[in-house]
């Protein structure tokens, strides 16, 4: 799939503030700081559509870009981390469970986990949320290029493993903003479920 036009659409606060369902919708989900915006960039060749910054939890809202005119990139807050009250955290997370457990058109939810570490305890609460969700589910493991190959085995290894443990079937894409490395299969992954 080629990405031709990415447009920012509007930022949802809540629930009550979708845009009502209707195109195909692809999620990108994970904890704050795991370089959402960055490769969502990567993804549609654009430097500064998705707003990027080295202070976690700058995406604070769920943020529409129509690609292609004919589907949308949802960017979802960054779970855990971010300098705001528990009470807002506490909020996002709720309109994020409420978005993937009731969205009719989300089709396929991209978890973002760093390919660095072992899945966090945010990775496995992330998890336990997507199942409540009747979307497709995959993992893109970010920064993949700061890896040597047996750590980039054992770390897909260990969200395949969390993922079992939630009774998720897990496909991992090794993808890494910084050299483009997965952006073709995360692209073909994503043709698949919003035509």
């Amino acid at each position: 799939m080629k990405i031709k036009t990415a447009n920012f659409e509007r930022a949802s606060p809540s629930l009550a503030e979708l845009p009502a369902p209707g195109a195909p919708e692809v999620a990108f989900i994970g904890r704050s700081n795991v370089g959402k915006s960055s490769l969502l960039n990567r993804l549609v060749n654009r430097k500064a559509l998705a707003r990027t910054s080295g202070t976690p939890g700058k995406t604070r809202e769920l943020n529409f870009y129509r690609i292609n005119d004919a589907f949308y990139f949802v960017d979802l807050p960054g779970f855990g981390y971010a300098r705001v009250s528990k009470k807002e955290r506490a909020a996002w997370q709720r309109t994020i469970g409420g978005y993937i457990a009731t969205r009719e058109s989300l089709r396929l939810i991209l978890h973002l986990v760093d390919g660095r570490h072992d899945p966090t305890p945010l990775d496995l609460e992330i998890m336990a949320l997507i199942r409540e969700s009747t979307a497709v589910y995959a993992v893109l493991m970010t920064k993949s290029d700061k890896l040597s190959g047996n750590q980039r085995a054992k770390n897909v290894a260990a969200v395949v493993k969390a993922g079992k443990g939630m009774g998720l079937e897990v496909p991992v894409i090794l993808t890494s903003a910084k050299d483009g490395r997965g952006k073709e299969e995360a692209l073909k992954l994503i043709g698949l479920h919003v035509r």
